[in-house]
């Protein structure tokens, strides 16, 4: 499965939506999802499962990017 993750850079960096960011990462679960970027430091606000249509729609942008963790 591919899972978008909404975070901040920062760890102790308080949520503002004009500063989150987002990545794709292809896991089994949340949970390996959380595990794979652990190491990152970073403040990890939401993590969504993509479905086909949401998925099909995001890598229509350009910022699409499957991250490899």
């Amino acid at each position: 499965m591919i899972y978008k993750v909404l975070y901040q850079e920062l760890k102790q960096e308080i949520p503002v939506r004009e500063r989150t960011k987002s990545l794709y990462v292809e896991a089994e679960s949340e949970k390996e999802v959380r595990t794979k970027l652990l190491d990152r430091n970073l403040n990890i606000e939401f993590i969504q499962v993509l479905d086909e249509a949401h998925l099909a729609y995001e890598k229509q942008s350009e910022h699409f990017m499957l991250e490899s963790v």
